[in-house]
């Protein structure tokens, strides 16, 4: 019970931290027009196309997670990216979300089974969200312990 108490106090300090709230507003704004993109181009992709799931998710996804990285290097994580592109910091970007690919596809696919595939596709959205911005800042945008001084 002493373990489970001190994780919420953890998840409470987290919400505290107004840079971590604006960091994931942040985040979500523009999550808000990648996912624009990603459902717009899914959609198309599977309806109008004919192209399987998976395939036309990988699509939308690969376009969409580019422009995330642009935006939130120049924007949400600014600071610790100093608004630079550097292709180094993109292939981290890449890998980290690749776990947010495999929640989002692995969502939509097993929702297709029981909901409408649009439907399912809006639900995996928000699990590669969850998932995206997580490793985002905790892992590919982290401060350096140069920054922290």
């Amino acid at each position: 019970m002493d373990a489970l108490r001190r994780l919420f106090d953890q998840i409470l300090g987290l919400l505290r931290d107004r840079t971590l709230l604006v960091k994931a507003t942040s985040f979500a704004s523009i999550g808000v027009v990648n996912t624009i993109v990603d459902f717009s181009l899914f959609s198309f992709a599977h309806l109008y196309l004919g192209w399987r799931i998976v395939v036309a998710n990988m699509f939308s996804w690969t376009i969409a997670v580019t422009g995330s990285y642009v935006m939130n290097s120049l924007i949400t994580f600014a600071a610790e990216s100093q608004r630079k592109l550097r292709i180094k910091s993109y292939a981290t970007f890449l890998a980290a979300q690749i776990a947010g690919f495999i929640g989002n596809t692995a969502t939509v696919l097993i929702a297709s089974y029981f909901i409408p595939v649009l439907l399912g596709k809006a639900l995996a959205i928000g699990v590669s969200f969850l998932i995206n911005f997580s490793l985002s800042h905790f892992v590919v945008f982290r401060a350096k312990p140069e920054d922290l001084r």
